[in-house]
């Protein structure tokens, strides 16, 4: 409800209400010991990253998972490898091309990371493409797909490929001579382009002159010479290939006789370039920050060549003509022995041809309901009440939920049933990444035309996804939203959603809050936690936090929420401080933090202080992680755990011991620079103690999984768990079927109450020898 009450009424632990509260009299950075402070005591950013892709990359490798799944890894390969140059390769060359004299955490100068990059980087493509050689093609001929060689075709199917030639390609080619008329066109980002130098037919003497043509990006880059219905198995004889493809770029330089006619073509290559691809916004001078942005997305394709890849078979003189007129250095030059951009795979992977081989891709898994959302709406109708929606559920208590293993449905229903309830008065949310045909934008508008308040975030600044957040800004102004962009300077991450409603006993407010975004597609893909809430307290922040966007309020007193840039780091260095207390002084003490990624040194020398103070430490890190575990001395008592699998894990789960009064936070940050001080992010308890159990149920798994994990070593690099003698757990197996079981048990439970049971959530230490985890993970709840 809206009355205001005494900020000091708190639900996480008298002590930690107390340490929170404090913060903004402590310093902001306290001093580590310069022990702590070593530059070889951290891992390199962009090493760890590439270490982060490797993993990747064994999974395309790994011949134990499906053959789909494993063109999928593949391509994600690719695609990571493609924005890391671009983005942060591009960085370290914009430091390097003006002397940036300032070492990283690793002590390595911007020179010395590119070196050390580029080498990791060129033994990866190669990696990369014996994979796809050795291993992804003999097994796809194995299956009966094959990706066609020109050569390889009879004459019927040369005929189909050069009719699609002469009918759709010819007339929209364009080849780009270069001569003293005609200068080097422009080379887009991340395009297969067709280098060629030519001469005169006959003129043996003659000159020798360079021409380029970029393939088309608006026909597939995949032709299919394969039917459907023989992928069906209709009219398909034994032995015959379920699929058949011929790859864009092969069709066209099987043809380039047609586009020049007099002509003799001495040398052709395929090559492709990335360009350095971040923005450079200059948001105090920016008179529409919108309008900037349009302009800075249109200079991308202007940015400094990063990378070229090429064909292995290229003569020299073709070669070095590329590199003089892109001007690239010889150490960003990328060989290859095969297609350039692998990214091709997924789209291979989901032709229907493919699609209905089931057994090459993982079991199929439906999101389940969100048991707690069942559970609230049974006892709402124990109660006496029947008309139930998801505020009757809110009002029941917290709803935990954790996507995708449970539906992302509710998350929708929530902002449709806000849009169209005549007793919402207005709905307020941040919007970061959202898909290309996304629900919440209608019901957005709905609202809006509906008469209620609508005021919405939508960060401009999400790399990659600009043109798509610009587009839907536009839409939701045009229908009456309040839309504004994000405050000057920083970027707002943080994911939640307002909605406030007039009842019976006055204003109440309902908040979403998640640690990923609000896409309907990617909830599909990548796991993240979220909690539903109609907690006063919960509310009273949310609507100070909106105000704060919106306006000029910036309150120092918060209920629940701590925010970043202002509080979150003191507030995650307290927390780590407060452990290390209680070690020392011989109390229970311990940190299980999952997040993304560890890169920043204030938190990590924290973290190795409170290693030495005797604190358990494990750390769940999927991508980057710069602090080295298990060094004696150091960090003998922190293990790092990286988890890759089926699904993106994206959440952020953060648990503190507090000597048993066990403290769990949930976040859209990770323990990075850019989230603790050049971002608006969020870090909130979860106190209700079945969605506290519930979360502190996902870390359990995660540190149990022995299949998915990567544990990390002293040096940066990382190794599979020993399975000897010991029971295997996958931990997003274990989480699906631990999402089946609770919607069964709903469906089929006569008592709604006996879905969850009555319980006092625990966090203990895992016994290896204990029974089946999912049973012990149900039962315990």
């Amino acid at each position: 409800m809206s009355k205001k009450k005494s900020k000091t009424v708190i639900e996480v632990s008298e002590e930690t209400t107390r340490l929170i509260k404090n913060l903004k009299k402590w310093p902001k950075k306290a001093k580590a010991p310069a022990s702590y402070s070593k530059r070889e005591n951290f891992v390199n950013r962009e090493l760890s990253w590439l270490e982060f892709n490797e993993r990747v990359l064994l999974e395309a490798r790994d011949r134990k998972n499906p053959l789909m799944e494993r063109l999928s890894f593949l391509s994600i390969t690719q695609s990571n490898l493609d924005e890391f140059f671009m983005v942060r390769v591009a960085s370290l060359r914009d430091q390097f091309n003006v002397d940036y004299s300032k070492t990283d955490i690793s002590g390595l100068l911007p020179g010395e990371q590119l070196e050390a990059i580029s080498e990791c980087a060129h033994a990866m493509m190669y990696r990369m493409y014996t994979t796809y050689n050795r291993q992804i093609l003999p097994r796809l001929k194995r299956e009966g797909f094959f990706i066609r060689n020109v050569s390889e075709l009879d004459d019927r199917q040369r005929e189909i490929i050069d009719d699609y030639f002469d009918t759709t390609l010819y007339p929209i080619l364009t080849p780009m001579a270069v001569d003293s008329g005609r200068p080097f066109p422009l080379i887009h980002n991340k395009v297969i382009n067709l280098g060629l130098m030519l001469r005169r037919a006959g003129d043996e003497e003659g000159e020798i002159q360079f021409s380029t043509i970029q393939m088309p990006t608006v026909v597939p880059r995949i032709f299919v010479l394969t039917p459907e219905r023989t992928a069906n198995g209709n009219d398909r004889k034994s032995g015959d290939p379920l699929l058949e493809v011929v790859l864009l770029e092969d069709i066209v330089a099987a043809n380039l006789h047609k586009l020049f006619d007099g002509y003799d073509i001495l040398d052709q290559v395929d090559y492709r370039i990335m360009r350095n691809a971040d923005l450079e916004i200059d948001e105090e001078e920016a008179a529409d920050l919108l309008v900037e942005i349009e302009k800075q997305i249109r200079l991308r394709d202007w940015g400094e060549v990063i990378k070229l890849e090429i064909n292995d078979i290229v003569s020299p003189e073709l070669l070095d003509f590329l590199v003089t007129e892109l001007e690239v250095d010889h150490s960003s030059i990328y060989s290859i022995n095969g297609p350039l951009d692998l990214t091709f795979l997924s789209k291979l992977r989901g032709l229907p041809h493919c699609k209905q081989q089931k057994q090459l891709y993982y079991p199929a898994f439906s999101p389940q309901p969100v048991s707690l959302y069942q559970k609230r709406i049974a006892e709402a109708k124990e109660q006496g009440i029947n008309e139930t929606d998801i505020f009757t559920a809110i009002r029941q208590g917290d709803i935990f939920m954790y996507h995708p293993y449970e539906k992302f449905d509710p998350v929708l229903e929530f902002i449709r049933r806000a849009a169209r309830d005549p007793d919402v008065l207005a709905i307020k949310q941040t919007l970061y990444r959202i898909s290309s045909d996304s629900p919440i934008i209608q019901y957005l508008t709905e609202a809006a035309r509906n008469g209620k308040q609508v005021f919405v975030l939508v960060e401009l600044k999400a790399r990659f996804d600009e043109e798509n957040n610009i587009h839907w800004a536009r839409a939701l102004e045009k229908e009456g939203c309040h839309v504004i962009y994000g405050l000057v300077g920083l970027k707002t991450h943080s994911k939640i959603t307002l909605v406030v409603r007039k009842e019976e006993e006055g204003i109440r407010r309902y908040v979403h809050l998640g640690t990923g975004n609000y896409n309907d597609q990617t909830a599909k893909l990548y796991t993240d936690s979220a909690i539903f809430t109609c907690r006063e307290s919960y509310g009273e922040d949310a609507t100070e936090f909106f105000n704060m966007l919106s306006g000029f309020s910036a309150p120092d007193d918060w209920y629940k929420l701590v925010v970043a840039p202002r509080w979150l780091r003191r507030t995650f260095v307290a927390l780590i401080q407060r452990e290390t207390r209680l070690a020392e002084a011989g109390k229970k003490a311990r940190i299980v933090a999952k997040m993304n990624s560890l890169v920043d040194e204030g938190i990590t020398k924290e973290l190795y202080k409170a290693s030495q103070a005797g604190v358990k430490i494990e750390l769940i890190v999927r991508g980057i992680c710069c602090l080295r575990p298990g060094i004696k001395g150091l960090s003998e008592n922190i293990t790092v755990r990286s988890l890759v699998g089926r699904y993106l894990e994206h959440a952020r789960i953060y648990y503190f011991e507090n000597d048993g009064h066990q403290d769990v936070f949930m976040s859209s940050a990770d323990w990075m620079p850019r989230n603790l001080d050049r971002r608006i992010e969020l870090l909130y308890p979860v106190e209700d103690k079945e969605c506290k159990a519930r979360a502190m149920e996902i870390l359990r798994i995660q540190l149990e999984d022995n299949l998915r994990a990567h544990l990390g070593n002293p040096d940066g690099t990382y190794r599979k768990p020993d399975l000897r003698g010991v029971q295997s757990l996958d931990a997003q197996i274990a989480s699906s079927e631990l999402a089946i079981q609770r919607a069964e048990l709903a469906r089929q439970a006569e008592d709604a109450l006996l879905i969850m049971g009555d319980f006092q959530p625990k966090f203990e230490e895992i016994d290896p020898h204990a029974p089946d985890m999912i049973n012990v993970s149900y039962n315990s709840n």
